[in-house]
């Protein structure tokens, strides 16, 4: 069977974002396909490195694949929120990309559950060896913990309806299969919105808390800043809301800028760490024709600030 294909969004406008220098140390957080991670390797010298990171296993099979024969690099199999635990990252980056959400290979193969497009065992795990699948996090949730989790991270409007049913649906048995929980979702929305199938949202909430995503951002940011060398950059594409905001609001806490109230006490701004470069980039007409998954993403960079606040 032929490896899905996965087109890298937004690359040139990500990699230049990076500004790679031939020498520097670079962390590709989440490798999925390469994409960009051979765009930066083909910017680096000899004396680069470039760090690769992922939470799926079939990920890191194709990085080793493809680059475990270059000295420039070094691979390891977790998630990006980790990578302080990395020794290969102690010596400081110059730059970190994370490409976040979900890649072309585990939409395009239904067996990983995390589309509805087909009919396969409802997981959705981007690392099945680790925590719990969507049908699990189903099967013994609370009627409150499934809207929460729906209206929280796709902001349903029907989170209490769809939680409803999923509950008094399960007590005859538990869903375990994407295309049951598709059609559970329809039946109940019918189709509202053209173009756009009903259970979109319920399958992206479920995404997003079984994999823990949303944290696990809040961290990797936290700990890739303290990681990042004095001129390093943060270069982030982001695909929905929720994620664009917390890479953003991220920018913002660190920039030393003053987030209080006018209305309450004097608030001293906390010492710039980070100073956005330019302003949120999104793809070209041209990319979001050729490649649809496209449309939604933000791409954010920013640049670690020397002690000080200078760039």
């Amino acid at each position: 069977m032929a490896e899905p294909q996965h087109i890298p969004v937004m690359l040139n406008e990500a990699v230049e974002g990076l500004a790679v220098r031939a020498g520097g140390r670079y962390l590709d957080g989440t490798f999925g396909r390469g994409g960009h991670a051979r765009a930066v390797l083909s910017r680096l010298g000899p004396e680069g490195r470039l760090l690769l990171m992922d939470r799926d296993p079939q990920a890191i099979a194709a990085a080793q694949k493809a680059f475990a024969g270059d000295p420039r690099v070094a691979i390891r199999h977790a998630n990006f929120s980790t990578l302080a635990e990395w020794d290969e990252t102690a010596a400081g980056l110059d730059g970190v990309l994370l490409d976040l959400g979900v890649s072309s290979p585990q939409l395009d193969e239904a067996a990983r559950g995390f589309s509805f497009m087909g009919d396969a065992p409802l997981d959705m795990r981007m690392d099945p060896t680790q925590g719990e699948s969507a049908a699990d996090f189903l099967a013994h949730a609370d009627e409150r913990e499934i809207a929460d989790v729906l209206w929280m991270y796709s902001e349903e409007r029907f989170s209490r309806k769809i939680a409803r049913t999923i509950v008094e649906r399960r007590k005859e048995s538990p869903i375990t299969r994407t295309g049951e929980l598709a059609a559970l979702v329809e039946r109940l929305l019918g189709r509202r919105e053209p173009g756009k199938h009903p259970a979109t949202r319920t399958f992206q909430a479920l995404r997003i808390r079984v994999n823990g995503e949303l944290e696990a951002l809040q961290r990797g940011l936290e700990v890739a800043l303290e990681r990042l060398s004095p001129g390093g950059r943060l270069s982030i594409i982001s695909f929905h809301s929720l994620e664009d905001r917390k890479v953003k609001q991220f920018i913002r806490d660190h920039s030393g800028r003053v987030q209080g109230s006018r209305r309450g006490p004097p608030v001293t701004a906390a010492p710039a760490r980070l100073a956005a470069v330019g302003k949120a980039q999104f793809p070209s007409e041209a990319e979001q024709s050729a490649n649809p998954r496209a449309r939604s993403a933000v791409l954010r960079v920013a640049e670690k600030l020397a002690e000080g606040g200078q760039a």
